[in-house]
């Protein structure tokens, strides 16, 4: 558990939870899922200690629940935001580098390497507790980042500051998780892009069905993640609208900040769905297309062997008729009646091709 306090540019890391709450700024309180589970009760202790108001049971479990999906929720006292980020393991990107030599199962791995791991906010006013998953950098990314703030703004063009209040370092970190899926966006391309490729290849034959459909499972989970993300930060901005009304005109201010924030994130959360629901439809449109190049084929090839049968079809009745066991056929006692029935089948077969081709029926045109 890391415990800091947020004051105007002040950002200072506390060894344990205070006794009582800063007479400025807020507190964030960042634990791991784990030990938030077994230090549980020094925090309600310190909440009720800070009359900030207890978490209640249910939004505990929540906290806690691995599995669960982005959400929102409220009391009268605190807000509940769970939020699923979108992140790729170490190692998915050489993945992806080994899938452009051809690797669909390298592909596969780095596919399946996408984690969507549950990350909780608890807001009160002014006091922010966030759980993480024991393997999320998102803590202390914001830890060394906002530490750095306060010691030089200019280190970051001047234009960045630390945190007026608990509800923008969460939209922050929000749209930090949030962000982190562009990276993912062109990964998840390449890796949809080779196997288009392999569908639709005119010389291959492809079998990786199952690398297909785990993909397209893949992208149906990321699209009911995405749909849980943007219902979870639409509810907040509706909660936020239902906030008291500013009492001057900086606390209005920082009112018009957060909702910009939510916003933005808002539409970063769909920017991130639409582009999930077009690899959906790119991979469903490859499969038919796959699906139509061989009927194609196949077509194509039934009808040269129509066109092959209807050209030996006269011919297998040339030789047949003169293969019939009668005495007086003509040409049959003659020297020369060899090479004119010979003659007629080659006329006949000759005719035939060049009238079947002048049909395009055979040849590559259509």
């Amino acid at each position: 558990m890391r415990i800091f306090h947020v004051q105007g540019e002040h950002f200072t890391e506390l060894e344990a939870l205070p006794n009582a709450l800063p007479a400025e700024g807020f507190l964030w309180v960042g634990c791991g899922r784990r030990e938030f589970e077994v230090q549980v009760a020094e925090v309600q202790t310190a909440l009720h200690r800070w009359n900030a108001g207890q978490l209640v049971d249910l939004h505990v479990s929540d906290l806690l629940n691995h599995q669960l999906p982005s959400h929102f929720d409220y009391t009268s006292w605190y807000d509940l935001l769970v939020f699923r980020r979108l992140a790729a393991s170490p190692g998915s990107e050489q993945l992806f580098l080994d899938e452009t030599h051809g690797t669909l199962s390298s592909a596969q791995k780095a596919l399946d390497s996408i984690d969507t791991s549950p990350v909780g906010f608890a807001l009160f006013d002014r006091v922010l507790l966030s759980v993480h998953p024991a393997d999320c950098q998102v803590r202390e990314h914001f830890a060394e980042r906002l530490g750095r703030l306060s010691q030089s703004a200019s280190d970051f063009r001047g234009s960045a500051r630390l945190p007026s209040s608990s509800a923008e370092l969460m939209l922050r970190m929000v749209n930090h998780m949030v962000d982190s899926y562009l990276e993912l966006r062109r990964l998840l391309s390449r890796h949809l892009g080779s196997l288009q490729h392999a569908l639709l290849a005119p010389r291959s034959r492809f079998t990786d069905w199952q690398v297909l459909l785990n993909s397209r499972n893949a992208l149906q989970l990321l699209e009911d993640t995405c749909e849980d993300q943007r219902s979870a930060m639409q509810e907040w901005i509706d909660a936020l609208d239902d906030w008291p009304q500013a009492q001057d005109a900086s606390q209005q201010r920082e009112r018009e900040l957060l909702r910009v924030r939510s916003r933005d994130a808002l539409e970063h959360v769909e920017r991130v769905l639409s582009h999930v629901r077009r690899l959906e439809g790119s991979a469903e449109s490859a499969v038919q297309m796959h699906f139509s190049a061989l009927s194609h084929r196949t077509n194509a090839i039934m009808r040269t062997l129509t066109v092959l049968t209807a050209i030996f079809l006269p011919l297998n009745l040339i030789t047949g008729i003169f293969g019939m066991n009668f005495d007086a056929l003509p040409l049959i006692h003659s020297s020369t009646g060899v090479w004119i029935a010979f003659a007629l089948m080659l006329g006949v077969g000759v005719g035939l091709g060049l009238f079947f081709w002048r049909k395009r029926y055979l040849g590559t045109q259509r």
